[in-house]
């Protein structure tokens, strides 16, 4: 997909540019993901969320519900996370002014907070006395500000690649960055400070930090279609009025922000996974992950920010197994 203006972010972090890397085990695979048994307009303040259901929420295991990333992003990339119907419901969902929400524009909605009360009003929706939560980048701020206030029948926590405050986070980005190329370096750096990052140089410079970091390689083709199918792309205007024009840097209404405190909150537990090329590094995790009464950290082979979509199985199967353990 080429570049045109602003570099397409959604591109890269979802794979859909045709990086030139080796295909998934899943790619190769006959798998697809169900269609939803039940879908829904979830009522929250500002609009109406959409929500999808897989399994039986009334079984023995405990339903899971998984927050995206972005902020901005949609369920797409935990299609694969669908594989655990066979252990339980798994509910999936867009946050408003992404994915197939309700796109209402209002910045006066994009706060932590608001977002963090979708949670409530889908558990009211469905019925969930009981539920484990799962998160992932951006999904894992709102996860860990939910868990942090000790809400009744949350079964245990899962971090993915967690913005835990922006400080960690840059702390990690820009150690990450200092290992590419010199010139992709210098270009990042200059013409973010220049606030130049509509040229297309920042988009080929960036490139190549997104394909070190967020994808190594494809997803299967079948989020190909599903993207192209439900138009569930990148909400960039949620994500730079709240994070900025790429992952290294915040800029926006998130610049400041610091869940640190909140982690001798959260007595749950908690798994927190990243990649082991993520822009989220496990040197950076490692002394988050101690400040938290009953947390462990898994490191995902080979993969990058991405890993719920193109490093699945392996996922996957550390999310499954900590649900297991905690229901």
């Amino acid at each position: 997909m080429p570049l045109k203006g602003t570099f397409d972010r959604r591109s890269f972090l979802l794979g859909l540019a045709g990086a030139a890397a080796a295909p998934s085990a899943l790619a190769q695979t006959d798998w697809t993901p169900p269609a939803p048994d039940r879908e829904l307009m979830v009522p929250v303040r500002g609009g109406k969320i959409y929500v999808r259901v897989n399994g039986d929420l009334k079984a023995p295991k405990v339903p899971v519900v998984c927050i995206h990333g972005g902020p901005g992003g949609s369920h797409l990339y935990f299609l694969p996370s669908l594989t655990m119907t066979d252990d339980r419901a798994v509910i999936l969902y867009d946050q408003l002014d992404s994915g197939q929400s309700d796109r209402p524009g209002d910045p006066a909605n994009w706060t932590v907070e608001r977002f963090v009360s979708e949670v409530d009003a889908i558990r009211a929706a469905l019925d969930l006395p009981r539920l484990h939560l799962v998160g992932h980048s951006w999904g894992s701020t709102v996860a860990l500000e939910y868990a942090a206030r000790q809400p009744g029948g949350l079964k245990s926590l899962t971090l993915g690649s967690p913005l835990i405050s922006t400080a960690s986070w840059t702390r990690s980005t820009l150690a990450q960055l200092a290992k590419l190329p010199p010139d992709v370096v210098a270009t990042i750096n200059r013409l973010e400070a220049a606030g130049d990052t509509a040229n297309p140089e920042y988009g080929k410079a960036m490139a190549v930090f997104y394909r070190q970091y967020a994808t190594r390689r494809p997803p299967p083709a079948y989020l190909r279609a599903y993207a192209q199918n439900k138009s569930v792309g990148l909400s960039e205007r949620l994500y730079q009025t709240m994070w900025g024009p790429g992952e290294i840097r915040a800029t926006g209404s998130l610049k400041t922000y610091d869940g640190e405190p909140l982690l001798p909150r959260v007595t749950q537990p908690t798994l927190v996974v990243t990649g082991e090329y993520d822009e989220m590094t496990a040197d950076v995790l490692k002394p988050l992950v101690a400040r938290m009464p009953a947390a462990a950290l898994v490191v995902v082979a080979d993969a990058g920010h991405a890993m719920p979509a193109t490093h699945a199985e392996d996922y996957v199967r550390a999310v499954r197994t900590h649900l297991r353990r905690n229901d």
